[in-house]
């Protein structure tokens, strides 16, 4: 077996906990609030979103739009950063810069999913400027955007597979060929797409193979969460953070 890849943003001792969008459960997804909420915990792995704004700045949050969990209204690719600034998470915590949080969260490794493909140089740019490149992995479930974020930075980047690259690794775990780019770091995977399983031992075993970690999304229930980590899972994603470091801590793997 291929000794597992060791871009410096992996560098944890055991299974990585990952907070998705801070933990969303709470209300207050992808806001500074929710982000120092998961960080109190004990969390140093986040997962979060990333739009560019009509004028370029880059925002952590998940929807195109800021409809659902804000009292703004409109696109995000279409609104100027100070429309963008004046929106409320749950009608009171503004919408962050993503520079912003590599700032006030110096210890945190983030896990960005880049939405849209007009992030994808301002993120890097953010990443270049804060030298962030150990404590940032890029996903989407584009693989061209992935590759080229891949491209534009080198080997720097830590990358995960996008949609394409989970599926070539689904079917060389079931023994067929399938192309595979060889730079990222990590398969980051739901349990099942349309419903096709996509984690079990074999997926495990060939993704460990080829020298990638596995990190599962989104999981919210204890029973799935000890399952995963029996399978061997490197990662778990979650929007219930409390209930993610209880079955850590109860195995002895919450570092």
């Amino acid at each position: 077996m291929t000794t597992l890849v060791r871009h410096p943003y992996l560098d944890h001792p055991g299974p990585i906990p990952f907070a998705h969008r801070g933990g969303a459960a709470d209300g207050l997804e992808n806001t500074v609030a929710q982000f120092r909420r998961a960080v109190a915990l004990g969390y140093r792995y986040i997962e979060t979103d990333v739009h560019a704004t009509a004028d370029g700045r880059l925002v952590a949050f998940h929807d195109a739009t800021l409809d659902r969990v804000t009292d703004g209204a409109g696109r995000i690719a279409d609104l100027p950063w100070a429309e963008v600034a004046r929106a409320r998470v749950a009608g009171r915590e503004p919408v962050p810069l993503f520079e912003e949080l590599l700032e006030t969260f110096p210890e945190v490794r983030w896990n960005v999913d880049v939405k849209a493909e007009p992030a994808l140089r301002p993120l890097l740019e953010a990443i270049e400027r804060r030298d962030a490149f150990a404590r940032v992995c890029v996903g989407s479930f584009s693989e061209a955007r992935v590759v080229r974020a891949q491209r534009l930075a080198g080997p720097r980047l830590a990358t995960s597979y996008g949609t394409r690259g989970v599926l070539g690794l689904r079917l060389r775990s079931w023994g067929l060929s399938a192309a595979l780019r060889r730079s990222a770091v990590a398969a980051q995977v739901p349990v099942a797409q349309s419903g096709v399983p996509v984690v079990d031992r074999l997926f495990v075993r060939a993704a460990h193979a080829r020298g990638l970690q596995v990190h599962v999304w989104t999981i919210n229930e204890p029973e799935r969460m000890h399952r995963l980590l029996d399978l061997g899972v490197d990662g778990i994603m979650t929007d219930h953070i409390d209930t993610l470091r209880a079955v850590m801590r109860e195995r002895g793997v919450w570092f």
